[in-house]
């Protein structure tokens, strides 16, 4: 038992001879890039799947100065983002903002809010295919709407639903 408390104490103080040691007593700077803040606080949605939420991210971030085929003479890029869930195109200016974005994505999980809504107005019912789409354009911000499948064993429907749980 001494061994081991001994051992563990040890082990304790030796880590701290590995802490980092900064020569000059400053940090490397780091660049922040808050360009497409507009876009994220517009399509952000917490509730939102993993996947859409990083394609969203990756968009947000992507530095369209340093892509092959920038050229400084264009005003508009347009740039097609892909994963198995769905795709998100952005439209970018010289200076990299989004201007426009046109994104679908299939079979996500959806937000609770979408998922009370259809429980309350079709009980028994099953989501057996689902579409969610965004829109977003710098001035009107973003619009998020989801096509949904139901299914009840002998009955299919399709209803549209916006992120609130509003059936349009």
């Amino acid at each position: 038992m001494k061994k081991l408390l001994l051992g563990l104490l040890a082990l304790g103080l030796t880590t701290q001879f590995y802490a980092q040691v900064i020569e000059d007593g400053m940090l490397p700077e780091v660049e922040v890039r808050a360009t497409n803040y507009k876009y994220l606080n517009s399509v952000d949605n917490s509730e939102a799947a993993v996947s859409v939420q990083l394609l969203e991210k990756k968009a947000a971030q992507f530095d369209i100065k340093s892509a092959e085929f920038y050229e400084d003479g264009s005003d508009f890029y347009r740039v097609y983002f892909y994963i198995p869930d769905g795709t998100l195109v952005a439209a970018y200016d010289r200076e990299g903002e989004i201007l426009y974005t046109i994104e679908k994505f299939e079979n996500v999980a959806l937000p609770n809010s979408v998922t009370d809504a259809i429980g309350e107005k079709f009980p028994g019912w099953k989501i057996s295919k689902d579409v969610y789409r965004v829109s977003y354009t710098k001035e009107k911000g973003a619009l998020k709407r989801y096509k949904v499948v139901l299914d009840n064993g002998v009955k299919k429907i399709r209803v549209k639903v916006d992120e609130k749980g509003v059936f349009l």
